[in-house]
């Protein structure tokens, strides 16, 4: 059953919708029973004469300890409409290549769902399970924007998506990071039992129902440095003087060698350009100073180079989905 076939419940004929959560060794417990748990709040709102979600928790082992060291009581593998696979902790260091050898009974249930027609979901890096089970080839995807690039790496094939909430491509769905799982949920419930029903479950739950973007979360202090020795020089002068003018042949007089051995040399190592990083850059400031100053976006425009609020608008919100007003009124975290 894909996904894009899912009928709302405010149409006629609609059953209990079968999910089934893939739990699996050292999965996130929260990823395991925060669907489930919004999905039975929204089966209450919508009360007892709409159908609702029939959920199991399902493995195919017998026993299965979950981050922290819980141990899950699970069913067996079953017929469901949708599968949703957790994610896992992703730590530095970690031998992906070995984490997912160890799960190949999971990554053959995955092949075995998606082979039958039936939607498969995976929350945050559980995409890594569906990119092995080769569910992402030549199609769009998002997780975790911290895990994006390694993603993108380990599936050449697929259409990464980092900046996306939720990307779902012929039967296979997946969500960014963590409480994506929310989003996902919230949209299943909105095609399932309608929109009245999603939104009153979100307002229940406190839940944001209107998401579509991780590009205001990232934080590029968390992402690996890309570039070399040369780059990182370039870098540090752009980041000391982000309110100059872009100005490329100066840049390059700087560094004594010609603008088009800059470029060529910064594009190597970075895979972008001066002005790319420099706007990325003068972004992160304006970030920062929008959610801890009382500087109008003017001002702020002004700090980080920018005579015109208009195009700073503009740029900002290219950057991170939001216009800086509304990213102030989401993030401001100065205190009283």
């Amino acid at each position: 059953m894909f996904w894009g076939n899912l009928a709302t419940g405010e149409e006629a004929g609609v059953s209990a919708l079968r999910v089934g959560v893939l739990a699996y060794p050292g999965c996130f417990a929260s990823e395991v029973f925060g669907v489930p748990d919004l999905l039975t709040m929204a089966a209450h709102i919508a009360g007892p004469d709409r159908d609702g979600y029939e959920v199991s928790i399902v493995s195919p082992r017998r026993r299965v300890a979950v981050s922290g060291g819980a141990v899950l009581a699970v069913s067996p593998l079953r017929d469901v409409d949708v599968l949703v696979v957790p994610g896992f902790e992703l730590l530095p260091g970690l031998d992906v290549d070995a984490k997912l050898a160890s799960l190949a009974p999971e990554i053959a249930a995955i092949r075995s769902h998606a082979a039958a027609g039936e939607a498969v979901v995976a929350i945050c890096v559980g995409a890594f399970l569906l990119a092995e089970a080769g569910l992402l080839k030549r199609r769009r995807a998002t997780t975790a924007w911290l895990f994006a690039d390694e993603l993108a790496r380990r599936c050449p094939d697929a259409d990464v998506r980092p900046e996306h909430m939720v990307v779902t491509d012929t039967g296979v769905t997946t969500t960014a990071a963590f409480s994506a799982m929310y989003d996902f949920a919230l949209g299943l419930i909105r095609r399932h039992s309608g929109a009245g029903v999603a939104r009153r479950t979100a307002r229940v739950a406190l839940v944001d129902d209107a998401r579509s973007s991780q590009a205001p979360y990232v934080d590029a202090g968390l992402l690996p440095q890309p570039g070399n020795e040369f780059s990182r020089r370039v870098m540090r002068r752009l980041d000391q003087n982000l309110a100059a003018r872009y100005d490329l042949a100066a840049l390059s007089d700087a560094f004594n060698v010609s603008t088009r051995t800059l470029l060529r040399r910064f594009a190597q190592e970075t895979g972008q350009s001066p002005l790319e990083y420099l706007q990325s850059a003068r972004v992160r400031r304006a970030r920062h100073l929008l959610e801890t100053t009382d500087g109008t976006v003017a001002a702020i425009a002004a700090t980080v180079g920018y005579r015109d609020p208009g195009t700073f608008a503009a740029l900002f919100a290219k950057h991170t989905g939001r216009r800086p007003r509304d990213y102030r009124t989401s993030f401001c975290r100065r205190t009283a």
